[in-house]
């Protein structure tokens, strides 16, 4: 990888998400060499990955480049390249470019979709965990539309029309949000010769409520939102299959639908090499102590969406959001420091700064460890929260001027085809496969 030496100990962060940043940030020009490995030169704001997937936003406003990050920080090294195996015993990092010896190890990885072993639904769903993805989707939506207005098969048009959203999380209700909106305020200017009241969103979820890790008050205040934006909520099914037509679950229900968007759960990121009983296999976490170190070994530390911290008081771990993993980063940060000068660590405690999600224009649910709200206030507070969380004051304001215009407005000006999609040829699969 090309790394000089350093006199220091290396550290080498595997992962630039809310982590690795935040962990990466505390490091700075202390007395350590820091080597930071991401298969992106960029970092990438998640939270608002959907308004990219429905044309309210492009992506450079919520990406800001790793290197611009840490430009200033002494003995800092960063390299863009995916780690493949990690040998714990020796100390080595294998990536797509190179190997590399550490010191200390964090695994930073974040999680990707999990489909729960289902192949057929992974060929022929769309994800919304990259960039990538959720450009994909945005022309998707839109060829969809141009499609439909070329075809004279009924059937044909009803299921490109037709959008399924499997997940009921924040990621699902607000994508069925900005679809509804679009199709309230902006598809029918765009296609005034094509019956966009036709068009169908569905959002399935497998359990009894949307929203289901936030408070019953926010999860019934975020039903009504969507079912007052004509998104038909379809609880207590279990997607079973997709085809890349029809859509099965395990009831009587299903989709004829020409796009179907899994956002049903994730799993940890899990790089190959690290001992059998060191994570979960079920959601690839990867299981730590109070400080962060993964079970069986001293220099390797886990943090974020990969490490599963489990307590009586967490008996499941910490959730797979932003806010844990930034809070592990940064004290995993004074943990090293004070670990290379001999002193005890401090041990991690999570500070619940609450949880929030949009459903749409002046609509929101926000739930704080002492106080509940939605409506107009929460939907400010939502966008006020998100804004301050960009890096970098171009983004903030790019990000705020679009959310002005598309109020004022009530447009999406970045419903562009600029990379169009092509579905993966349809793959059949046996039972036994599934």
């Amino acid at each position: 990888m090309n790394v000089p030496r350093s006199s220091f100990p290396r550290i080498v962060i595997v992962g630039g998400g809310f982590g690795g940043i935040s962990l990466a940030k505390k490091l700075r020009n202390k007395n350590v060499q820091v080597v930071l490995l991401d298969k992106h030169n960029y970092h990438n704001f998640q939270p608002l990955m959907y308004q990219v997937a429905t044309g309210g936003l492009e992506p450079d406003s919520i990406a800001y480049p790793i290197r611009k990050i840490v430009q200033e920080y002494k003995d800092f090294y960063f390299r863009m390249g995916e780690v493949r195996e990690i040998d714990g015993d020796k100390n080595i990092i294998y990536a797509d470019i190179g190997e590399l010896k550490y010191d200390y190890l964090v695994i930073a990885t974040g999680s990707k979709t999990n489909y729960f072993g289902n192949k057929e639904i992974e060929s022929n769903s769309m994800a919304m965990k990259t960039i990538p993805q959720s450009l994909n989707i945005r022309s998707l939506i839109l060829e969809n539309f141009e499609q439909a207005l070329l075809t004279n098969d009924i059937d044909e048009r009803h299921s490109l029309m037709n959008f399924v959203l499997v997940g009921a999380g924040p990621t699902g209700v607000e994508l069925a949000g900005a679809l509804a909106e679009m199709k309230k305020a902006i598809l029918p200017k765009d296609y005034p010769d094509l019956d966009v009241r036709k068009m169908e969103i569905n959002l399935i979820q497998s359990g009894d409520r949307v929203l289901n890790t936030m408070s019953e008050n926010a999860s019934e205040k975020a039903d009504k939102f969507l079912q007052d934006l004509g998104v038909s909520i379809w609880k207590n099914v279990r997607v079973t299959g997709y085809d890349g037509k029809i859509v099965t679950t395990d009831s009587d229900l299903i989709f004829d639908s020409a796009t179907v968007i899994w956002t049903a759960g994730v799993q940890g990121a899990l790089p190959h090499g690290l001992k059998a009983d060191s994570f979960v296999t079920r959601i690839n976490r990867i299981k730590v102590n109070q400080f962060n170190q993964v079970e069986g070994y001293d220099n390797i530390f886990a943090i974020g969406d990969i490490a599963l911290m489990v307590s009586d008081k967490n008996p499941q771990g910490h959730p797979m959001m932003a806010q844990p993993a930034m809070q592990q980063g940064k004290l995993l940060g004074e943990n090293l420091v004070r670990l290379l000068a001999k002193k005890p660590m401090k041990p991690f405690v999570y500070k619940d700064k609450g949880s929030m999600a949009t459903i749409g224009r002046n609509k929101a649910v926000v739930d704080l460890p002492n106080y509940q709200f939605s409506g107009v206030f929460a939907w400010f507070v939502w966008m006020f929260v998100h804004l301050f969380s960009l890096i970098g004051f171009k983004n903030k304001a790019v990000v705020f001027l679009n959310w002005v215009y598309n109020y004022v407005r009530f447009d999406r000006e970045a419903r562009l085809i600029m990379r169009p999609y092509k579905k993966r040829k349809q793959i059949s699969f046996t039972s036994d496969e599934l």
